[in-house]
């Protein structure tokens, strides 16, 4: 059956992908999780299609395949890499905190299995548009959606110190959140801060601690990164929105994955599931998370971080 794609624009983009990405846990996804030949299978963050690739290839061409993105790019990529698969693929342009909405308008109320891998590609990093990392200098902007209004710049030269450190403890758990506010806004009084380079390299002034030699294990500036990358992309109020309205697209025995890599996105899964859980609703398949292997770490370091926790819907 030929593949249908909506809303996924510029689909030579995906022809060329700039740089290789490795769907984490992809392995131990496939293991815990299998979905009918004939099922349907959501994407709810779809990339470049690595993990729905692999469970593609197990539907047959009664089966239906639905991916959701926020990224356009990321849709084109997909649509090249998708293209081949026997089964019905639909991508839709769309958050997938609207999931329920952009399902029930083609027709669909339920389905046997949704992922949302809650991590940003390789070639999203490497996106000088879209500025979410400081290991280039790129503009400070953040958001993945291009329709949001307020970028990372904004934030960062807009909010007063009280509530920028505020933002940065809650989003980005950071105990030196006062004080890398209070050095962000003395350093906007001469000079907006406009790219990636500028900040982080603020935030390095802010926690340097003169004849420090233990060597941090992460960069001073990632979780005030982390923080306004979500609150730029409303991170946790979309994972939110995703997770209360799971269970009434699940159908009996239908499962729920999600792959988080930081602490607030697995807290907000754990205690969902589990609480739904009490309520008969869920059954968790995984007591703990499920973490990546040394050897996967070996070969993709970004799974390093990567926590998968799966639940199946019960009646």
């Amino acid at each position: 059956m030929a593949n249908q794609a909506e809303n996924a624009q510029n689909p030579e983009a995906g022809k060329e992908l700039t740089v290789e990405h490795i769907p984490v846990l992809a392995e131990t996804l496939t293991k815990q999780v299998a979905v009918p030949r004939d099922g349907t299978l959501v994407d709810a963050t779809i990339g470049q299609g690595g993990h729905s690739l692999l469970f593609g290839e197990k539907l047959g061409p009664g089966g239906t395949l639905i991916g959701f993105d926020v990224d356009e790019n990321a849709l084109a990529r997909s649509s090249q890499r998708l293209k081949d698969l026997a089964c019905r693929v639909l991508l839709i342009h769309s958050n997938f905190a609207g999931i329920r909405e952009a399902l029930a308008a083609h027709g669909i109320e339920r389905v046997d299995f949704i992922l949302a891998d809650l991590g940003y590609s390789s070639d999203q990093l490497s996106d000088l548009k879209i500025g979410i990392s400081f290991q280039e200098d790129m503009p400070l902007d953040m958001r993945i959606d291009r329709s949001l209004e307020t970028s990372a710049a904004d934030i960062v030269n807009g909010l007063d110190e009280t509530s920028l450190a505020d933002l940065i403890f809650q989003f980005g758990e950071d105990r030196a959140s006062r004080r890398i506010a209070r050095y962000v806004v003395r350093h906007r009084e001469t000079e907006q801060i406009t790219t990636t380079g500028q900040l982080a390299a603020i935030v390095c002034k802010a926690l340097y601690r003169p004849g420090q030699k233990k060597r941090a294990r992460i960069h001073p500036a990632t979780r005030t990164f982390q923080a306004l990358r979500i609150a730029v992309n409303h991170e946790l109020d979309n994972l939110t929105q995703l997770l209360a309205c799971a269970p009434d697209l699940l159908n009996s025995q239908g499962c729920l994955a999600v792959i988080s890599f930081h602490s607030l996105e697995d807290r907000l899964v754990k205690y969902d599931f589990r609480g739904k859980a009490s309520e008969g609703i869920y059954r968790v398949l995984t007591k703990k998370p499920l973490v990546a292997t040394e050897n996967e770490v070996q070969v993709n370091r970004r799974a390093r971080s990567a926590k998968l926790r799966i639940a199946q819907r019960i009646e």
